[in-house]
């Protein structure tokens, strides 16, 4: 009894079952130095972030966590706000399944900016899959799930403190408070501010860098253990005000706010989050459990982009019911449970109104076989019923396969469906003179069809010994096919940005290679090529997807000294990123001065941090962004006359700020 329920408390937060079993067996393969943790054992393309993996850079939040792995891409995804967009298998976020502890928490009109809500500090490991995931959290996932777990009240330390400041003028001060009541109960309080307060302009086109702007943020967790009745549960309580402004140097808000005075935006972002979970061992019968999962929330954007307006009022409701227990014996598993969705959007777009309800119910049923040897399986599905999207079915496949010692072979296969948020998806084309155009508009969603596509992957890992040095490399391949997509067409004009249903083909092909080896005692170096062909028929043509490299290369050293006996280390770390050249938007039209080639060209991006760890109380660190200092030389169309009708701030395929150097400590009581 007294083992089973630390695996319910893994089982209920983690994104498969049979993941949560074989994350205890990864600890016990790999090095307590590694931080990124892979298994053979486990049936899923899955990697485990920990702890240590995000103190290698800044990761003031959730977005800026991903810039040292190779399975992620992250990217700039406007020369205003500063904001980060991730990509999984060449696909952005709204194709990802993004979660918080296994609840869906970075949708719908969070999309965004909603991983700059998540602060570094609070985060105790991410969970990435590649491909299509499990049919127990819903039918989104297409390319990918991201699990982020957050730091548990019961394992937490008393106090922690972290302060961080930047040449780019941001700064910021994370606290932790941690209270343990009693051996069952605990609780947290995590408080989080950052600011910007002077104006960055290095390249000279009069318009801000990085946007002005603070946040607040603050999150109370609750946790509850019972060994001897088998109970645990989890209860948060999260709010979070978050302000940005941007736009030309001169501009004031007070004076210049929707005039044609100064280019300026605004985005005012105010949240609310309550979580609970609930999870009951059954005593008598192995490896049956049951979990309750419901959350609240309530996401509230006010925005304007020059004389564009945008605001949407999100309020959700979340409910999962999931039920684990074995057929025989502990090599036949299954999950199956309910999930309930209700999600109401109050959305304005200048005048227009696209307020809206979505209510989703489904029940689920999850399959596992694994010979405890070298063979698992996973084989689920899920009906459900959308009062826009109709009745639809999902089904999902994982196999694993070991041919021989450290080597594994796994094979995805799945499908997904979503309704595509073409306004809160792309934001970023607010800031611009582009009129949105929606040519289709029978369907249900926009006046769309919703987007359904295949995604099948097959990969291959191998560990071993080179030159006396532990290594592995790895290899997959994943394909992504529309059936129908929400396609956004920026070839058709520079002046228009056009949606409408797939009219023909799209598909996202993914290649990676990595290697990894420890090429001396504590220095380590992870590499990993990626090829990516991604292509959309549009109204104009055939064309690879803009802004996505074909080709990237991806770099990490890290070296750390032994820990002395009094708790002092030095840790460093480099990361560097090439990136080949990437499909750039249609502005053929425009005038020369504001016109781009059809490819940007290829670059590359160096990334460095050192820390001192003084004690195991106290540690400082310092480092540097772009150290090269490498910047998209034209990084604003239409710059000198923003109301006119070449003015585009979305087309960014590298930094726009230069060189950014910053330096932080980090306090513990333990």
């Amino acid at each position: 009894m007294k083992n089973q329920l630390p695996l319910l408390m893994v089982m209920m937060f983690y994104s498969f079952q049979l993941l949560a079993q074989d994350t205890l067996k990864t600890v016990k393969v790999e090095s307590a130095r590694k931080s990124i943790l892979k298994s053979l054992t486990i049936t899923s393309n899955s990697s485990i972030m920990t702890s240590k993996e995000l103190l290698k850079a800044a990761c003031c939040n959730l977005a800026e966590s991903f810039e040292t792995n190779p399975s992620i891409d992250v990217n700039f995804s406007d020369a205003l706000t500063g904001t980060k967009q991730i990509k999984m298998l060449g696909l952005t976020s709204p194709y990802l399944m993004i979660t918080e502890e296994n609840i869906p928490s970075v949708r719908g009109a969070s999309q965004a900016y909603g991983l700059s809500f998540t602060p570094g500090t609070w985060v105790e490991s991410i969970q990435i899959t590649k491909g299509a995931g499990s049919v127990v959290n819903g039918y989104e996932s297409i390319s990918g799930q991201i699990n982020t777990e957050l730091l548990k009240p019961l394992n937490d330390i008393p106090f922690f403190l972290n302060a961080y400041g930047s040449t780019d003028s941001r700064y910021e001060l994370n606290t932790h408070f941690n209270k343990k009541i009693s051996p069952k109960w605990a609780t947290s309080l995590f408080v989080h501010g950052n600011t910007r307060v002077a104006k960055n302009d290095q390249n000279g086109d009069g318009f801000l860098d990085n946007p002005l702007g603070k946040q607040v943020n603050l999150i109370n967790r609750w946790q509850y253990a019972n060994q001897d009745l088998g109970l645990v549960s989890f209860f948060s309580v999260k709010y979070m005000n978050d302000e940005k402004q941007t736009g030309e140097v001169g501009f004031n808000k007070d004076r210049d706010k929707l005039t044609t005075n100064f280019w300026g935006s605004e985005i005012n972002t105010e949240r609310f989050d309550f979580t609970s979970k609930v999870g009951y061992v059954f005593k008598d019968i192995p490896g049956q459990s049951i979990g309750f999962q419901n959350a609240y929330s309530s996401h509230r954007q006010s925005s304007y982009f020059g004389l564009n307006t945008y605001d949407i009022k999100q309020s959700s409701y979340y409910s999962n019911l999931i039920f684990n227990s074995i057929i025989g014996n502990i090599k036949n598993k299954f999950a199956a449970g309910f999930n309930f969705t209700s999600d109401q959007y109050q959305e304005f777009v200048n005048t227009g109104d696209y307020s809206r309800i979505d209510n989703s119910a489904g029940s689920f049923f999850e399959y596992t076989y694994d010979n405890q040897d070298n063979f698992s399986v996973i084989l689920g599905g899920r009906v459900d019923y959308h009062n826009r999207l109709g009745v639809f079915a999902t089904p999902r496949l994982h196999l694993r396969y070991n041919p021989w010692e450290n080597g594994v072979i796994r094979f995805s296969a799945g499908r997904g469906k979503r309704a595509a948020n073409i306004f809160a998806e792309n934001q970023q084309l607010f800031a611009s003179s582009r009129q949105f155009e929606i040519l289709d508009t029978k369907g249900k969603i926009y006046g769309l069809d919703p987007e359904i596509a295949w995604n099948y992957g097959v990969s291959f890992g191998q560990k071993f010994v080179l030159f006396g040095r532990k290594a592995d490399v790895g290899l997959d391949f994943y394909r992504t096919d529309f059936q129908n997509q929400a396609v956004v067409d920026l070839f058709e004009s520079p002046q228009k940005a056009v949606f409408y249903n797939l009219k023909g083909k799209s598909f996202a092909n993914s290649l990676q290679v990595d290697f990894n080896i420890e090429l001396v005692e504590h220095l380590d170096l992870r590499t990993a090529y990626k090829f990516y062909d991604i292509a959309t028929d549009y109204l104009s043509g055939t064309y690879q997807r803009p802004l996505q490299a074909k080709h990237r290369f991806f770099a990490n050293v890290e070296y750390a000294t032994h820990i002395s006996d009094e708790g002092q280390q030095w840790r460093m770390d480099a990361t560097v990123n090439w990136f080949g050249r990437q499909q750039l938007p249609n502005t053929a039209t425009n005038i020369e001065a504001d016109r781009l080639p059809e490819f940007s060209p290829s670059f590359s991006t160096l990334n460095m941090q050192v820390t001192l760890q003084q004690s195991r109380t106290f540690e400082m660190y310092f480092g540097g962004e772009n150290i090269g200092n490498y910047r998209q030389r034209k990084a604003i169309l239409g710059a000198s006359n923003p109301f006119g009708s070449n003015f585009d701030t979305s087309v960014i395929y590298a930094p726009v700020f230069g060189q950014m150097f910053y330096a932080g400590l980090r306090f513990k009581i333990r």
